[in-house]
C-alpha cells in the first residue's frame, strides 16, 4: 500500500500529453487539482512523412528493396518523454514536489523511466500502468485510490 501524503503529483502521460496533478487531501481519500497540461502536436505518421520510402536496386539480382521510412510520430513520442523527464527533473530540483506517481501506458512508462534522472525517481512513491490521459480529474482520482491507496 502506498501512500499518497498531501502535495503528492501525479503525472498521467501519454505519448502526447501529460496532465500534472497536487493531491491537496490526505491520502486516504486523494482531492486532485491540476496544476499544469502539457501537450504535443504530434499528427499520424503518414502525415509527417514526406514522400514513399526510399527504394534501392539489387547489385545481384534484378529487382529493388524498399528502405524503412523513419517513424516520425514514435519519434515524436520518445521526444515527448525526454521533454517530460526535463520537466519533473527541473521542478524536483527546485523542490515543487516531494512525493510523485507515475500514471501511463506501460510502453511510456518504460520510456519514461529510461529519462528520468536520480533526483526524480528518488521521489516515486507509485506508478500505474494505465493510460488516463482522457479520463476526467474524479475518475483518475477513483483508480489512484483503487490502485494505490486501497
Amino acid at each position: 500500500m502506498t501512500q499518497i501524503k498531501n502535495g503528492t503529483w501525479v503525472v498521467v502521460a501519454d505519448g502526447e500529453k501529460a496532465l500534472f496533478l497536487r493531491n491537496i487531501t490526505d491520502g486516504t481519500n486523494p482531492n486532485l487539482e491540476v496544476i499544469r497540461k502539457e501537450e504535443q502536436d504530434n499528427p499520424k505518421d503518414i502525415d509527417q512523412s514526406a514522400n514513399r520510402p526510399g527504394r534501392v536496386g539489387q547489385s545481384a539480382n534484378p529487382g529493388k528493396s524498399a528502405y524503412d521510412d523513419t517513424d516520425w510520430h514514435e519519434l515524436a513520442k520518445d521526444r515527448f518523454a525526454a521533454d517530460l523527464a526535463d520537466i519533473l527533473y527541473e521542478r524536483a530540483h527546485k523542490g515543487k514536489f516531494d512525493s510523485l506517481v507515475l500514471v501511463a501506458s506501460p510502453g511510456v512508462l518504460g520510456e519514461l523511466r529510461g529519462q528520468l534522472h536520480q533526483e526524480v525517481t528518488d521521489k516515486i512513491v507509485g506508478e500505474i500502468p494505465k493510460t488516463l490521459t482522457n479520463h476526467p480529474v474524479k475518475d483518475i482520482e477513483d483508480i489512484v485510490k483503487a490502485d494505490l491507496v486501497a
